[in-house]
C-alpha cells in the first residue's frame, strides 16, 4: 500500500523514527514544519494564510492554491489529492497541539480517510493515534504509553479485546461515551476484533 506523509501546521514534531513514506503533501504552515523536518514536499496545498516561509522558498516544488474561504481545510485538501492520487495509507504529521478546533478536525479528517477505505494515523512525540475498520489488529506492547479506543462512528460494533488490563467480548463502543479511555497492555500485544464501525486507536505516554 502507497504511504503519504502530509505535514500539517500543528505543533511542530520530530517524525517517529522508521517511518516510511513514498510522497509528501505540505499543507500551508506544514511548509515551514517541513523545513524543519528537512523534507523538501513533492508538492504544496493551502490558502497560504499562515505560512511563513519566503514563496522564493517554493521554487521547483509544485503548488495547489485555493481561497481562503472554502469548506476544506487545508489538510482536507491534500488528503482529498492523496485518495484521488492513489494513496489508501496516510500519515499526517504536526496535526496535534496548537489550536483544539484544528486537531479536531484532524481527527474527523482521519474517520474521512477511513470511510474511503483507507488507513490513516497521526503522530506526535507523545501520541500515536490510528484509524481501523474491522476485522483483527494486533498492537505490540509500546512501554509508557496507555492504549484508549475511540467510536468515530456512531458505533463500533462487537468489539472484543485480549491481551490488555481491561480485556472485553462483543461490547459496543459509542460516540457519546468514553468507555474506552485509559487501557493499558497486559501481555507482549493487544489484540483488537471489530464487526463494524469506524474506531480511533490512541496510544499516549505518559499515566
Amino acid at each position: 500500500m502507497r504511504t503519504c506523509l502530509i505535514i500539517t501546521g500543528g505543533d511542530f514534531s520530530p517524525l517517529p523514527e522508521g517511518v516510511r513514506y513514498d510522497y509528501v503533501i505540505a499543507c500551508d504552515h506544514g511548509f515551514d514544519n517541513a523545513a524543519k523536518l528537512k523534507i523538501k514536499p513533492d508538492l504544496l496545498v493551502g490558502d497560504f494564510d499562515s505560512c511563513k516561509s519566503d514563496p522564493a522558498d517554493y521554487e521547483g516544488i509544485p503548488v495547489h492554491s485555493f481561497p481562503s474561504h472554502k469548506d476544506d481545510s487545508d489538510t482536507m485538501l491534500a488528503i482529498r489529492y492523496a485518495l484521488s492520487a492513489g494513496f489508501k495509507h496516510q500519515i499526517i504529521s504536526c496535526g496535534l497541539g496548537g489550536r483544539l478546533d484544528h486537531v479536531l478536525a484532524n481527527i474527523q479528517s482521519m474517520a474521512f480517510v477511513a470511510k474511503q477505505g483507507g488507513i490513516c494515523e497521526m503522530t506526535s512525540a507523545s501520541e500515536h493515534l490510528q484509524t481501523f475498520t474491522g476485522g483483527t489488529i494486533s498492537l505490540p506492547h509500546v512501554p509508557g504509553r496507555s492504549l484508549s479506543l475511540f467510536a468515530l462512528s456512531n458505533e463500533c460494533k462487537h468489539v472484543s479485546i485480549t491481551g490488555s488490563a481491561y480485556d472485553c467480548e462483543d461490547i459496543t463502543l459509542r460516540n457519546t461515551f468514553p468507555l474506552g479511555l485509559s487501557n493499558a497492555w497486559k501481555s507482549d500485544e493487544v489484540t483488537i476484533e471489530m464487526e463494524e464501525g469506524i474506531m480511533l486507536i490512541v496510544c499516549s505516554a505518559g499515566k
